[in-house]
């Protein structure tokens, strides 16, 4: 079988969210089926670790796919020529869009339906493009796959899928995250925090991760405790980070908040497993990948009650109402000051982030390729 994969999103230099998907579910996928063959196309330039084995096949056709009208062009011009050229079987998409032009069988991955949850926090010429072709995308694809109970839910409800179409095949944290010593998480804190014990965010900064709620709690704490806790986030500036950034300029304790931009995969690591606990408040995400990023680094969880984060920790972690910062605040003052209750949700954290693993993820979507070529 000829299978081709959209795989625009592996880039050497920027690695995250959906190429972290496809890498690590078609590194396996690849290695597990070494009688197929797979068709990976690029819309660049590609980086030769991205090509897992022999029986993987790159193409480059561009041009780079980075605006709804080169989506459109790439995936119902370019893709389509490229799936009749090599004679595919079957096309593999891990970013929620699909070919509406081609007559190949389609599998396609959606982790989330945010746009029609927070429509502000999404650039317009984007949000138009999903109002108008995500229906059609989803009866497109002969199969979807989805990374949660909450997505599949989602589109069942907005958009009538039939329930049987939608294969969840989870997500998972990489096994690179796991427990520091304590040399290690002192060597951390003085790099970041001058020695201090701090909360730390991962992810972008961006409207929907809820990080100006998140300062609001952590003033609260500061005011009540008295502490010289710092809080660190570790991520890049996205989209309309603006907001947030000149609300930072007048924050009483900006001094005491540490931004540590886009970081590498094992200075993440590190910055999580030397935590004295993950503050996650984000206010909509399909799966949530950090909550078992720091659960594998043996680090409590503090999370939103909202769409898929409590459904992955399965009552392992803190759970707050993303919207109230007070609830927020309240539930780091829990864990600060119970010792009991940290060390329980870290010994729950290890049996939930245990459930999950991309080795379960490749063979979940392995079975929805092949509902969809059947």
């Amino acid at each position: 079988m000829k299978i081709a994969v959209n795989t625009r999103f592996l880039l050497d230099d920027f690695l995250e969210g959906f190429g972290y998907f496809v890498y690590e579910t078609f590194l396996r996928i690849t290695k597990k089926h070494p009688e197929h063959e797979f068709i990976f196309i690029f819309d660049r330039p590609y980086d030769r670790r991205f090509i897992f084995g022999p029986n993987v096949k790159p193409v480059v056709t561009g041009p780079p796919a980075r605006h709804p009208l080169l989506w459109k062009f790439w995936f119902d011009i370019k893709v389509p020529a490229v799936l009749k050229k090599y004679k595919a079987d079957v096309f593999v998409s891990c970013d929620g869009y699909c070919s509406l032009t081609t007559k190949i069988p389609q599998c396609m991955v959606v982790h989330d339906l945010a746009f029609l949850h927070f429509p502000s926090f999404i650039k317009r010429s984007h949000l138009l493009f999903y109002k108008r072709y995500t229906a059609k995308f989803l009866n497109k694809a002969k199969s979807i796959a989805t990374v949660s109970e909450f997505s599949k839910q989602d589109m069942i409800s907005h958009y009538n899928i039939a329930a049987n179409k939608i294969d969840i095949v989870y997500s998972a944290a990489k096994e690179v995250f796991h427990p520091l010593t304590h040399e290690e998480r002192e060597a951390v804190k003085n790099k970041y925090t001058g020695g201090k014990e701090y909360f730390v965010y991962a992810g972008a900064i961006h409207p929907r991760k809820n990080l100006i709620n998140l300062l609001k709690a952590f003033s609260v704490f500061k005011k009540r405790q008295r502490s010289n806790f710092k809080l660190l986030l570790a991520g890049r500036l996205a989209w309309k980070y603006e907001s947030f950034t000149k609300s930072l300029e007048t924050f009483k304790y900006r001094d005491d908040v540490v931004m540590t931009g886009y970081l590498e995969e094992e200075e993440l690591v590190k910055t999580i497993g030397s935590a004295y606990a993950m503050v996650y408040p984000s206010l909509l995400e399909g799966f949530g990948v950090p909550v078992l990023e720091a659960m594998r680094c043996h680090v409590p969880v503090i999370t939103s009650s909202n769409s898929a984060m409590q459904e992955i920790a399965n009552g392992s972690a803190l759970f707050v109402d993303a919207n109230d910062h007070a609830d927020i605040a309240d539930k780091m003052m829990r864990i600060y000051k119970d010792e009991n209750l940290r060390n329980e949700l870290i010994q729950k954290g290890k049996h939930a982030a245990s459930q999950y693993s991309w080795d379960k993820t490749a063979k979940l979507l392995w079975q929805s390729i092949l509902k969809a070529v059947s």
